[in-house]
């Protein structure tokens, strides 16, 4: 894919530096020509040496050699690039091109390049949410800039949470939709919903009734479809994942009437949608306003069915538009599938059963099968969610 196309690998002060290194193996590997441009803090994680060895090209990094006077053109640079990347960004480096600030060679070239920007930064978790760190990173965006959102986990500061450089592999990943053919991928320009995780109905301010949905498999799904060219909404309940791919427009709701509400307002827009969260099927008629104490032996709850989203789109959508739905059985699973296929009026239905060990709720695999409207049945084995995703998608590409 990268054959033949010249990157410019910006490293900056960060311990994650190290990681530039597989970052630059898999950007050779895949046929590109890396010009590695270092800052001087860079140069204390990891040498030039290393990187000079893995490019084949003399890592740069100061303005003109002290030894002969050649001098290091940023302009020239900034016009021979056909993707500049600075991984991994610190939060120092970030303020100054925001700022517009040049002085060293790596931010001067940020200025001069003509080509699209990526950045990756790279930080520790306060640093990362400080306001005037987020700032930077909005001006960055408004510049034109793509931001790769960097990970939550184990930090060098020893503390948990986001900060951490993606890792290379994602990142390749990511960049990689930049030098496809002509720009054009299988659903290059369709607009696609999908909805991921559970819903909480709220009993009162501290309790509610949901389910063990992770929001995996819809994820999974979120990241193929923008591969494949696909401009991505995804609807989630609560869950840990976040978005890694910053081309996916996210919006959190937490119970079945507000995953509603956000899936009504966005399905006229779009052309497929797939369903693939656990919405909860019923919600408490009266929720608490302060926490339900404990009293006598039994405690009775009233609830009330939620609105039905995949049916509801289902039924408002238009000759053009592709509905996707989920369902999740435990006996009598493929019938049940069936029925709901119909019923909802959906294009195809992807079915789970919780009698397939590795399949279901929770866990990093899933073993499912694809019913379509004339009742022919597909079945697939067990793989990683993020395989099952490629499945789903191959499969949805039939209906695009």
């Amino acid at each position: 894919m990268f054959k033949g196309k010249r990157i410019i690998l910006g490293i900056t002060g960060s311990i994650a530096a190290y990681k530039s290194a597989f970052l630059l193996r898999l950007l050779m590997k895949e046929g590109a020509e890396v010009q590695v441009v270092m800052t001087k803090a860079a140069k204390e994680f990891i040498t030039p040496v290393t990187m000079s060895a893995l490019s084949g090209h003399a890592v740069l990094g100061e303005f003109f050699e002290s030894s002969d006077g050649t001098w290091h053109s940023h302009v020239d640079l900034g016009l021979w690039a056909d993707l500049m990347l600075v991984a991994p960004a610190s939060a120092n480096s970030m303020g100054k091109m925001a700022s517009g600030i040049c002085d060293n060679l790596l931010l001067t070239t940020y200025l001069s390049a003509k080509c699209p920007v990526y950045i990756a930064p790279a930080m520790d978790l306060d640093m990362f949410k400080h306001p005037a760190n987020l700032a930077n990173i909005e001006k960055l965006k408004e510049y034109g800039a793509t931001i790769i959102e960097p990970g939550s986990g184990e930090l060098a500061s020893g503390l948990c949470g986001k900060g951490r450089m993606q890792e290379p592999k994602k990142i390749v990943e990511i960049i990689r939709g930049q030098f496809s053919d002509s720009g054009k991928t299988p659903l290059s320009g369709k607009k696609v919903l999908i909805t991921a995780g559970p819903t909480y109905e709220k009993l009162d301010p501290v309790r509610f009734i949901g389910n063990y949905s992770s929001g995996k498999m819809g994820f999974a799904i979120a990241e193929e479809a923008t591969k494949r060219g696909a401009e991505v909404t995804i609807v989630t309940g609560p869950t840990k994942i976040e978005t890694s791919n910053p081309s996916i427009k996210r919006v959190d709701v937490e119970s079945a009437a507000q995953m509603k509400q956000e899936c009504v307002k966005i399905f006229p827009a779009v052309d497929i949608a797939i369903m693939a969260a656990a919405v909860s099927d019923y919600t408490p008629k009266n929720v608490a306003d302060s926490k339900m104490k404990r009293a006598g032996d039994n405690l009775m709850l009233e609830l009330k069915p939620t609105t039905d989203i995949a049916a509801l789109l289902g039924k408002q959508k238009s000759s053009s538009q592709v509905v996707v739905g989920f369902a999740l059985e435990t006996n009598n699973a493929k019938n049940s599938a069936a029925d709901k296929l119909k019923r909802k009026n959906l294009d195809f239905i992807v079915l789970n059963s919780l009698e397939d060990e590795g399949a279901g709720f929770m866990g990093d695999t899933n073993k499912i099968s694809i019913i379509n409207r004339d009742n022919k049945l597909m079945e697939f084995p067990l793989k990683s969610k993020q395989k099952v995703a490629v499945d789903i998608v191959d499969f949805l590409l039939l209906y695009c």
